[in-house]
């Protein structure tokens, strides 16, 4: 009897330090995630950069806007006549008429292949003919005279 009072009593001490343990424990893991809760995120204050100054397109993008437009015209041009007055337009503002025009057909890893050169009075003449401009402009050079002395072309 005397061994069953103290195996009881035993398991009432064992039983009661796992639950002290147990609480312990606990109170650790509320202390922990007190003391380690992140502060606050600070609040961010975007700065707005100040304003550029007022954007100044260079030669070449002005002349290459242009020419866009002179592309489309004669490729949409209603009239042959129409067409040849748009065409000689767009040779005023090149160095002359034998300007070469390059296609870019393919581009792998910074190696241009290109289509057969042509001039731009062929090629505007193609645009006339086929009524389709399927090409956009890549690169523009132009001379010391503000003329365009190289145009390069991509498919769109």
């Amino acid at each position: 009897m005397k061994q069953s009072m103290f195996a009881f009593s035993l398991r009432k001490t064992l039983v009661l330090a796992l639950f002290a343990l147990l609480a312990m424990g606990a109170c650790k893991s509320k202390k922990k995630a007190v003391q380690t809760a992140p502060a606050p995120a600070p609040v961010e204050q975007v700065q707005t950069p100040p304003p550029a100054p007022a954007a100044t397109r260079s030669a070449e993008e002005i002349a290459a806007e242009k020419l866009e437009n002179y592309f489309n015209s004669v490729a949409r041009a209603s009239s042959a006549n129409s067409a040849n007055q748009s065409i000689q337009e767009t040779l005023a503002m090149f160095s002359n008429q034998e300007t070469p025009v390059l296609i870019v057909i393919h581009e792998e890893n910074g190696i241009k292949d290109y289509d057969e050169p042509t001039t731009i009075k062929k090629y505007l003449e193609y645009l006339k003919d086929t009524k389709k401009n399927l090409n956009y402009i890549s690169d523009i050079r132009m001379d010391a005279n503000g003329k365009v002395s190289e145009l390069e072309l991509r498919r769109k």
